[in-house]
């Protein structure tokens, strides 16, 4: 029997060839298609000045820049960029209520929670103008006296006593500091009265450290009691000014709300005289907070027409009401106005009585 071979492997591989061929060309076309695609987007970006990622990297510090000039530049740029965009958040923030948002709190603090005072000082009261028109100081404010302050100490001042007089002295007009040796009280007062004296101030020590203050205002009364803490002489503070010189000061008395606390800054304003030196430039704080006195003495400086510094000159010291007296010093028969009971009165944190 004869065979005949027929090629059916040839044909197939021919096939598989053809389709390759056809397969290859097609990606080759779609490849230039999308490379002349990436060719025309590089060349419009060329032509419009935009810059490709590849030139600056995503994560760009100042700090890499070698050159000293230049980096300064940049980080000067930067912080001004931050400080704008700072200021659209403020503004933004600040036009809240515009746009009908709540407005912000008030936070709330000890002052402005203050309960109320019964005995809160109304200025258009007739009945207190009237109380101040026949009080121990209305010889004062009408002018018919000058303030003369004797200035003593308990018996045996130490060395930061002392200081604290003489600089005391130097703040107040008119004062002059004397040491006691052994005289009661009792027995000075008639002797201030005499040489016309309108004011006995006596500082207490403790510890060689000044602790209380007794303000007896001549030949009258009253006469209040104060605790005296946190005393910080000219020297120990920091950037003060040069000494005061001999103008009178001006007086500040802030937060004297109470009647109890009329009184106390009245008798404060009758230690100075009532005709400040403007020249001096000085003033004299009573700062009320929280029933604390703080006391400050400052010469105020003018930059230019519209900035004005101030520089403390000292000292400074703070004050606590413990008791008033009626009339001048008697520690066994005296009539007390007001006493400090502090298990009773320090309760509530709220309530002040100045």
């Amino acid at each position: 029997m004869d065979f005949t071979e027929v090629p059916v492997t040839s044909d197939k591989k021919s096939k598989k060839k053809k389709n390759k061929k056809a397969a290859n060309k097609r990606a080759s076309g779609e490849d230039n298609g999308e490379s002349a695609v990436a060719e025309k987007k590089s060349e419009e970006k060329m032509e419009t000045g935009e810059s490709s990622s590849a030139a600056f990297p995503p994560t760009f510090s100042v700090s890499e820049i070698k050159n000293k000039q230049r980096r300064h530049m940049m980080f000067t740029k930067l912080k001004q960029e931050k400080r704008k965009v700072k200021q659209t958040l403020a503004t933004k923030r600040n036009s809240r209520s515009d746009t009908g948002a709540p407005p912000k709190e008030v936070p709330k603090t000890i002052e402005n929670q203050r309960v109320f005072d019964e005995t809160t000082v109304d200025p258009e009261d007739e009945e207190i103008a009237f109380d101040e028109g026949t009080d121990e100081f209305s010889a004062y404010f009408n002018g018919l006296t000058n303030p003369q302050v004797l200035i003593t100490t308990s018996d045996r001042p130490r060395g930061k006593t002392v200081r604290f007089c003489e600089q005391l002295a130097s703040v107040i007009p008119n004062a002059h500091v004397y040491y006691r040796r052994g005289l009661a009280l009792k027995r000075i007062i008639p002797q201030c009265v005499a040489r016309n004296f309108t004011y006995l101030m006596v500082i207490n020590e403790d510890r060689l450290v000044p602790n209380g203050m007794v303000l007896c205002h001549l030949p009258d009364g009253p006469t209040a009691h104060f605790k005296v803490s946190s005393v910080r002489l000219r020297k120990e503070i920091k950037r003060r000014g040069k000494d005061p010189t001999e103008h009178s000061p001006e007086v500040i008395l802030n937060n004297f709300s109470t009647r109890l606390g009329h009184t106390i800054a009245r008798l404060f304003a009758a230690l100075f005289p009532q005709d400040p030196n403007f020249i001096g430039r000085q003033v004299a704080t009573f700062h009320n907070q929280r029933d604390f006195i703080f006391f400050r003495f400052h010469r105020y400086i003018f930059k230019n027409e519209k900035k004005v510094g101030i520089q403390e000159l000292g000292p400074r010291f703070t004050l606590k009401l413990r008791s008033l007296q009626k009339g001048t010093f008697d520690s066994k028969y005296g009539e007390y106005e007001w006493v400090l009971k502090r298990h009773e009165m320090d309760a509530c944190r709220r309530k002040f009585q100045l």
